[in-house]
């Protein structure tokens, strides 16, 4: 009898908890929908608010809302796409928030050559870059080794990402070089993706593992759930691309107003909405113990947005000026965020070759972000008071911080970038082998 009582205890305290997971996800999916009506309704309405300070924020907060329904759509598209159309859609789709307000602003510098829109694509693009890496990867690495004392080790399959993120890197050393951006460099990150893409989707089909709002979506039948999905993907991508204008207007407005560096705004605070959800989902998996999967999602958007993003830049502008020969106007300042950015992503590289994260190389990359976001406006006060330093000063200086502590991994063990040649097979998946971020390892 106690036997069968606790059979009951342990059924219906089951039952309670699959109810509340529901509850909690519907949650989730109700306050996503919710936040994105006001900045909705702004644009559809054309009420001015006559405050871009509020314009920018109710903007940016349905973009926000729009990204986390954008994500749990991607995660379920892939039951009932094939591979491929899959990965490429994920791979589109899932960074589309920060492609919107990096187009506008291309758009709008095609249309107004001579405004100051043309800086406005680099500082979203790079800003965006070195928020993935900096803060991104960094915080990754911190809750792997003080909630689970390991290090994170990735999945072999990842040469794949780490090769062409290499790649992409060391072209985008040619940019500051020749000192533009056009249409032959579009050309050249476009072919590097598609090569990725190509090889990526032969990869055997793995189990997928759902979470939070994607779970409950995933659990539907057949045609609801692909009803569903779809209605997703075309209510956030509506929002988005409505909400693009007057986030990114907005923040131009409130720089103006207050007299905030313009361009520290795009660089910096678009970055932040576009990007919350990924890292959201990215530290659940960490908190989980699943920080391999999570520097893999990481991993794979800096791969999307140092080809996709970097490439439309010139090809958008090139249809908005309704001309290819002209490439987007750039200044030294413009240039040398684009060699730091490379020069970071030269180190991230470099620490990845050996498929490891570690506590020691989180901090690198922390402090060193902190470092040049801190010093690089600083300088130019300074130089505004009429001393002799700049923030070109400070990008060429952490560039250079960047480059050598990325020769001293690589030349540890000179060895370890031949083995990159594993990123051009179509390697096994990890399903049919251990985990190895499953295990508690110390470097």
């Amino acid at each position: 009898m106690g036997l069968l009582n606790h059979s009951f205890s342990v059924s219906i305290l089951s039952v309670f908890d699959v109810k509340m997971k529901i509850n909690k996800n519907v949650i989730q999916i109700i306050i996503a929908c919710l936040v994105t009506i006001p900045g909705l309704w702004l644009k559809v309405s054309g009420i001015d608010l006559s405050s871009p300070p509020l314009e920018a924020f109710l903007s940016g907060l349905a973009i926000l809302g729009a990204s986390f329904i954008v994500l749990w759509a991607c995660d379920v598209v892939q039951l009932d796409v094939s591979q491929t159309l899959a990965i490429a859609l994920v791979a589109l789709i899932a960074v589309l928030p920060e492609y919107a307000v990096s187009m506008y602003f291309t758009w709008m510098a095609g249309q107004h050559p001579e405004g100051e829109y043309a800086q406005f694509p680099v500082a979203n693009m790079t800003g965006a870059n070195r928020l993935l890496i900096g803060v991104g990867w960094a915080t990754i690495a911190f809750i792997a080794y003080y909630k689970f004392k390991k290090t994170i080790i990735l999945h072999r399959e990842s040469a794949t990402e780490i090769l062409f993120l290499g790649m992409a890197t060391i072209y985008a050393f040619v940019i500051p070089i020749k000192g533009t951006l056009t249409w032959i460099d579009a050309c050249v990150f476009f072919a590097l993706f598609v090569w990725y893409m190509i090889i990526a989707s032969k990869r055997p089909t793995v189990d997928i593992e759902f979470e939070g709002p994607s779970e409950l979506i995933a659990s539907l039948p057949k045609i609801p759930r692909r009803v569903t999905t779809w209605l997703m993907f075309i209510l956030a991508a509506s929002i988005i691309v409505l909400n693009a204008e007057p986030f990114s207007e907005g923040l131009v407005q409130t720089g103006r107003l207050y007299g905030i560096n313009e361009f520290l705004l795009v660089q910096w605070l678009a970055p932040i909405a576009s990007e919350a959800p990924e890292f959201t989902v990215a530290i659940i998996f960490s908190l989980r113990g699943q920080s391999n999967m999570a520097l893999a999602a990481l991993l794979s958007s800096k791969l999307n947005q140092w080809t996709l993003l970097v490439g439309m830049i010139p090809a958008v502008f090139g249809l908005s000026s309704r001309q290819f020969l002209n490439p987007i106007p750039m200044g030294s300042y413009q240039l040398h965020e684009i060699l730091l950015t490379a020069a970071q992503s030269f180190f991230g590289v470099a620490v990845l070759i050996d498929f490891r994260l570690g506590a020691k190389e989180g901090i690198l990359f922390l402090v060193l972000f902190i470092g040049q976001f801190f010093l690089s406006p600083f300088a130019d006060s300074l130089a505004a008071k009429g001393y002799p330093i700049n923030g070109d000063w400070v990008h060429i200086t952490f560039s250079a911080i960047y480059i050598i502590l990325g020769l001293v991994f690589l030349l540890k063990d000179p060895k370890r970038i031949l083995k990159l040649r594993d990123g051009f097979k179509v390697l096994p998946t990890p399903r049919s082998v251990p985990i190895p971020d499953a295990k508690h390892h110390k470097k």
